[in-house]
């Protein structure tokens, strides 16, 4: 029973998510940071920011892969399939209205001006959830460094995505390494 109990937790979270969060992927995560991290606090900022660079990573919808992660996490693959069907359900059946509608929307100044409104509103939100990931995503001070690089070779060299996340898992093992190895000699040490 709590088993069902769980999963219809996690299904109705996703879909309010899938109702009333706009702006894509990472307004989603912002809610998703708010919810789990910090009040029901199942979920660290570190699990978060992992969780949100492989689901980035992954083919797909960023906030697809992130709700099967997370369900997964929390429920196997039952909680996968909740929070999936969850997350795309509001928008899937929205879509469906637009399209049906389409043609009456199309031209309808109120539509684009709430639209601009929404757009604008969202930004904050999207911030939020950035300045958060950004604080946890540095355990070690080289990393600063690795986010630098990582960034100007995006924003130069156009360097493709995939081999960014390569660099990044690269370096994230040789300074966990690092860092292992220097805490063992100060233990060793006392």
């Amino acid at each position: 029973m709590e088993r069902f109990k769980t999963l219809g937790n996690l299904f109705g979270t996703f879909l309010k998510l899938g109702c009333f969060t706009f702006g894509g992927g990472w307004s989603i995560v912002a809610q998703m940071q708010r919810i789990y991290v910090e009040r029901k606090r199942v979920l660290s900022e570190e699990e978060l920011v992992d969780m949100t660079g492989v689901a980035r990573s992954l083919p797909g919808t960023m906030i697809g892969n992130a709700a099967v992660l997370f369900g997964y996490r929390m429920a196997g693959v039952a909680g996968s399939v909740v929070c999936l069907l969850g997350i795309v359900l509001p928008p899937m059946a929205l879509l469906c209205a637009l399209a049906f509608f389409y043609t009456a929307f199309r031209d309808n100044a109120w539509v684009s001006a709430a639209m601009n409104g929404v757009r604008a509103s969202i930004v904050p939100i999207i911030l939020s959830a950035g300045i958060g990931m950004l604080k946890s995503s540095f355990p070690f001070p080289p990393c600063v460094a690795v986010f630098a690089v990582t960034l100007a070779l995006y924003l130069f060299l156009n360097l493709n995505c995939v081999y960014l996340i390569l660099i990044g898992a690269a370096c994230g093992l040789l300074l966990s390494e690092y860092y292992e190895r220097r805490q063992k000699g100060r233990g060793a040490r006392k």
